[in-house]
């Protein structure tokens, strides 16, 4: 089974090979109605509502395409113009209908992730759990669909035939028999990558969410544990799993929080909580014993659980904040959550003997995700509507006779000023990025001075070397990282590189949030960007006439929106690499060093190891090291801008060109598609009355649940 790539971000097809494709099916009625069902009634009517706004606007592009492509099939020299306009056409019918929200499970072995995730879809024993044992070995994605039966996809490690073959024999072969007559137990998962499974349609998840259930801290297998980071920084919302024997503490649960605080910084995570599992566990004379909140007295252990749960929230809550705080720019998304912190049972959601349904926050978990795609798609119809409008726009301009007087100088004037915001634009992006050159130079100036320190401590072991000597070997051959499904993760690289990302870390967040124009945030100063090109067009089309040819300004204002809220994809898909630049540079200067302490072996070899590397380190920091990772970071930088004013001069380039260009006998062949830019149009407008009336139905929703009785009512004891 082929390894598959995670990260495909939306891009123009080639024009040449796709001019004449054909577009995907559509879904059919009842697929779309099915994927309702996990709503309340208030919510399915507004879903509805957007899907019937899309594929309606899908159909309306589709026929556009067939009508374009008919009339310039036996064309030889089709214009360039009109390329683009079929490309761009192609891409929006192609797009994919569905944009799945993935929620990561992120906790150590036993924490109760898939337990959460059987009670989420109400399933008691879908994936397997135990008390005793390691469950999980691999990520799993849990969806669910709209198809009747359940389907499972098993990504393996390699796709080399033969190398895969030798790996499988001695897990399928019949295995020999033990001493007692029974058959040996084998595993398949050291060959899984990663398993995805899709349910059964479903009246309680709807389809879109994606449910990740990712173990451990990482895994020995290289390419697993790349899978491993790379899940975690396709999440837009992680819930950090722990049970609340070990919430309050413990290196695992820290380790944890890091580095779903490091996905906000080089992933999509937008929003981090801490779901604490397993809270029916208590002792009641023990909490009684150790009490130390209320007056009042406990009469049950009911009473008791709900007590313990509120102090946990706030104390949590509070340590949560302020870790975030430190970490996260001052106006994250994630500082301004109501719930940074839920208790959960999934054994009382299954049992209800002490609490009720409600109380085991698990429809809260539910609701949580369902608001949340129902946001996602409303965003995501809106901008597809609005970009299509613009492409109607445009493609109904090919059929107007002759351009408007003095339409070349008007063209021309808009172009001086487009140049000129462009040149702004890379000022202000440098400005942007000029906030993180001093915290990065004072990284590395503390990094240079602790790095010694900081290796010492994760080299020596307060116990000695007894079972560290494999260990450390296993760290140097996967240069400076050991992963694994049930011990810390250790990275040297990332230890001795902390320093500067302890400086950086508010900064660089900043610099990819949505922050004030003002301030180093980047993507505020581009949609100024946009404002700013769209009001001198407004501006432009009063002045010199455009009243008359009102299409030519909206569609110039439409398709600079879609040609700038691509940036934001590419922007986010940089982050990463930008984000890693300083362990990736510090673990290429440090592989050599690695590779010395790898081959030791004998008498003393731990220490030996143990000498190489710091020898090692100590030559690299002498020479450099850490500098050397600043410039790197800041050559990505520089990569990044040069990448948006790149994209951005050729894109509205072309776009000035096409408005221009009407009237020229270029298009004089291309067919009549008025009654779609007027179907287009009515469209469009709906947008606003869909978007009214889902503020009135959420409206009247939330007064009912006010004035209804609670439903979290305790159960009869």
């Amino acid at each position: 089974m082929a390894e598959t790539e995670d990260f495909v971000g939306q891009e123009s097809h080639p024009v040449e090979n796709d001019l004449f494709k054909e577009p995907m099916k559509k879904r059919r009625r009842s697929d779309r109605d099915q994927r309702f069902q996990a709503f309340p009634s208030v919510e399915q009517s507004a879903l509805k509502e957007y899907e019937k706004l899309e594929s309606r606007t899908r159909r309306v592009l589709s026929n556009t395409y067939q009508k374009v492509i008919q009339s310039v099939f036996l064309d030889d020299n089709i214009p360039s113009g009109v390329k683009y306009l079929i490309n761009r056409l192609l891409v929006l019918i192609e797009k994919p209908s569905l944009d799945p929200i993935y929620i990561g499970l992120l906790g150590s072995t036993g924490a109760g992730k898939s337990s959460l995730i059987n009670a989420i879809i109400q399933q008691a024993m879908f994936l397997p759990v135990s008390g005793e044992s390691i469950c999980s070995s691999c990520i799993v994605q849990v969806s669910s669909g709209c198809c009747d039966q359940y389907e499972a996809k098993i990504h393996l490690l390699s796709n080399q035939a033969g190398e895969l073959s030798v790996k499988l024999d001695p897990y399928i072969r019949t295995q020999r028999r033990d001493c007692n007559g029974e058959s040996a137990t084998s595993h398949i998962w050291p060959l899984i990558k990663h398993v995805e499974v899709t349910l059964p349609k479903s009246e309680l998840i709807p389809e879109g969410v994606v449910l990740v259930d990712i173990p451990g801290t990482g895994d020995f297998n290289s390419k697993r544990d790349e899978m491993w980071k790379k899940t975690i920084d396709k999440c837009s919302v992680i819930w950090v799993i722990s049970d609340i024997e070990r919430v309050s503490g413990g290196r695992a649960h820290e380790d944890l929080l890091n580095e779903s605080i490091k996905a906000c910084q080089r992933g999509f995570c937008k929003d981090i909580a801490l779901v604490v599992t397993k809270t029916d566990r208590l002792h009641l004379p023990e909490y009684l014993r150790e009490r130390k909140v209320g007056n009042q007295a406990i009469q049950s252990e009911r009473e008791a659980v709900l007590e313990r749960n509120e102090t946990i929230k706030l104390q949590r809550n509070r340590i949560l904040k302020e870790k975030l705080k430190r970490k996260l720019p001052a106006d994250s998304k994630v500082l301004e959550a109501a719930d940074l912190v839920y208790t959960v049972s999934a054994q009382e959601y299954w049992q209800q003997a002490l609490l009720a349904e409600e109380e085991t926050e698990i429809p809260k978990l539910r609701e949580y995700i369902r608001k949340s795609l129902l946001d996602k798609n409303r965003r995501r119809v809106t901008k597809y509507v609005t970009e299509a409008f613009g492409l109607l726009l445009l493609t109904d301009s090919f059929n107007t006779v002759g351009n408007l007087p003095n339409e070349y100088l008007y063209m021309s004037g808009l172009r001086r000023f487009v140049e000129e915001k462009i040149q702004l634009l890379e000022k202000t992006i440098d400005q942007c990025f000029a906030h993180i050159e001093w915290p990065l130079q004072e990284g590395v100036r503390n990094a240079k001075i602790s790095s010694r320190r900081i290796l010492n401590g994760c080299l020596v072991r307060s116990k000695g070397n007894q079972g560290f000597h494999q260990t450390l070997k296993a760290v140097c051959l996967k240069n400076g990282i050991y992963a694994s499904r049930t011990l810390a993760r250790i990275d040297l690289n990332e230890a001795i590189t902390q320093p500067i990302y302890d400086h950086i870390d508010p900064i660089f967040g900043g610099i990819f949030s949505t922050g004030n124009p003002s301030g180093s945030a980047l993507m505020p100063h581009i949609d100024a960007f946009k404002h700013s090109l769209q009001e001198k067009m407004t501006e432009i089309g009063i002045r010199n006439g455009w009243k008359y040819d009102s299409y030519k300004k909206s569609f110039l204002i439409q398709e600079i929106s879609a040609i700038l809220g691509g940036l934001e994809g590419h922007i986010l898909r940089r982050k990463r690499r930008i984000y890693e630049s300083l362990t990736t540079s510090v673990q290429n200067d440090l592989k050599s060093c690695y590779e010395e302490a790898a081959q030791i072996s004998g008498k003393k070899a731990c220490e030996r190891m143990k000498d190489v590397i710091r020898r090692g380190v100590d030559r690299q920091v002498a020479e450099g090291m850490f500098e050397r990772a600043q410039e790197r970071m800041q050559h990505q930088f520089q990569q990044l801008k040069n990448g948006i004013t790149e994209k951005v001069k050729g894109s509205i380039s072309t776009m000035l060109t096409l408005a221009s260009s009407q009237g020229d006998g270029l298009y004089k062949e291309l067919t009549d598609v008025k009654s779609e830019y007027k179907e287009m149009e009515k469209l469009h407008r709906s947008l606003r009355e869909v978007a009214e009336n889902a503020v009135l139905r959420r409206g009247m929703r939330d007064f009912l649940l006010r004035m209804s009785p609670s439903k979290a009512a305790p159960p009869h004891m």
